[in-house]
């Protein structure tokens, strides 16, 4: 005997109009646990990172460094969303790689936490006393959201 699933179709309502609240939100502030020193020997800590594109995840993979070297996607990758650390508004591979490990780690939770939204939550509920809550889980490497 074989077995059919259906499915309802999704119901669709009509949208409320756009406000200021329902906008989509493409840039974050940040502060970076240690902080970035620039060549002057200046600590930056306060940023900002904005949603990456389809773009921004295309065009590193066609980068020698990377080619090479496949973790230096991450490098390259962040370098292209992140807008600004302090002052510095010239981010680029090599302020990435000035960064601290803890930095870099903190802004790759932050790339994969703000480009993953909505996509990695479920609603779970526990299976003893059937309190339900959502739960987030984290993302693949960086680059792969």
């Amino acid at each position: 005997m074989r077995r059919v699933t259906t499915f309802a179709a999704p119901s669709f309502t009509e949208t409320a109009p756009v406000t200021q609240e329902s906008k989509l939100r493409t840039e974050f502030p940040f502060e970076l646990p240690r902080g970035y020193f620039d060549s002057s020997g200046t600590l930056h800590k306060h940023g900002v990172m904005r949603l990456a594109t389809a773009r921004d995840e295309l065009v590193p993979l066609r980068d020698d460094r990377v080619r090479e070297n496949p973790q230096y996607l991450t490098v390259v990758l962040l370098a292209r969303v992140v807008e600004r650390i302090g002052s510095v508004t010239d981010v680029h591979a090599g302020v990435i790689e000035d960064l601290f490990a803890s930095d870099l780690a903190f802004l790759q939770d932050m790339y994969r936490q703000i480009n993953s939204e909505g996509g990695m939550r479920a609603a779970v509920g526990c299976p003893e006393c059937g309190h339900r809550f959502d739960v987030q889980f984290a993302g693949g490497r960086l680059g792969e959201s």
